[in-house]
């Protein structure tokens, strides 16, 4: 116990007219900031709560915890130093480490850390925003201090550093509001009822509930094809991303298919005519194989 004593009360720094500080202050100082951390953990866990019955968006909650985490534990920092005797010009020295890191290569870091802190208070990518980044689709989980994690369309997590997301161009399906537009096209054979084709487009599109009705839904010939006649239908659906807007496209092509049948109308498919012209008729025979 004795040794014990003379370890944790072992002078590390002395100052002038004060005590000085020791190895004691030192473990107390982080057992203190460790307690202060389980708290603040503890107290944002019930604010995200509260918040969460409130209402809010998800990326609203996530700035709030994050704020308010970085500012109590500020607070929490300066008091324990207080309460220690201990001034902040000892910690001065980090600020030369931090220097000679940024000078040595940790600007990536610096800079992805800014760049969340960019996207957190300009939101131009939001939590469970569908979004396109190098050809790559997915859904935004969690915008991190460094990097922001999306899960791609195929269900797999990718991490995107912060700093890409600002410098790059970013397609964000959903950042004003959840419409989009999208295109069904089919072509019929030659001598359909071009009216009928119209019509049946028309009833199975405005019969379904995931369309929206305004903007209206678009009907156009679009053009007299090499072995069709061909139709588009524009519309717009209040979807999350594009898994979504395949399955409504879908779920159309099969009633399309149905009515079509129903009504003899018949899906196109590439065929050619050929004509021969000659002087004298062909002279056509039929031959057997022998295996």
């Amino acid at each position: 116990m004795e040794k014990l004593a003379q370890l944790w009360g072992m002078t590390l720094i002395q100052r002038s007219g004060a005590n000085p500080i020791t190895l004691g202050d030192i473990a107390l100082v982080c057992l203190l900031l460790l307690g202060a951390y389980i708290l603040i953990r503890s107290l944002q866990f019930a604010v995200a709560r509260r918040l969460r019955s409130s209402r809010l968006q998800p990326d609203v909650v996530l700035i709030i915890k994050r704020i308010s985490f970085y500012v109590i534990f500020a607070m929490v920092a300066l008091t324990v130093l207080a309460i220690l005797g201990i001034p902040i010009a000892v910690f001065a020295f980090a600020t030369g480490a931090i220097a000679i890191g940024v000078g040595f290569g940790a600007q990536n870091i610096i800079n992805n850390f800014i760049s969340g802190w960019i996207l957190i208070a300009e939101r131009p990518i939001r939590l469970d925003d569908f979004i396109e980044i190098e050809g790559v689709f997915g859904t935004v989980e969690q915008v991190g201090t460094r990097s922001t994690r999306i899960r791609r369309s195929d269900g797999v997590r990718m991490l995107v550093p912060n700093s890409t997301l600002l410098e790059n161009t970013v397609v964000n399906w959903t950042l004003i509001d959840k419409h989009i537009r999208t295109t069904i096209r089919v072509g019929v054979a030659y001598g359909s009822d071009v009216r009928k084709v119209i019509q049946i487009l028309k009833e199975i599109i405005l019969a379904r509930t995931d369309i929206l009705s305004e903007p209206a839904p678009e009907f156009i010939f679009e053009d007299f094809g090499d072995s069709a006649l061909i139709f588009d239908a524009y519309f717009w659906c209040d979807v999350a991303g594009e898994k979504s807007l395949r399955a409504i496209r879908s779920e159309i092509r099969f009633a399309i298919t149905e009515a079509f049948e129903a009504a003899g109308i018949v899906i196109a498919f590439p065929q050619r005519d050929i004509h021969l012209h000659t002087s004298q008729p062909l002279a056509l025979s039929l031959q057997q194989e022998n295996n």
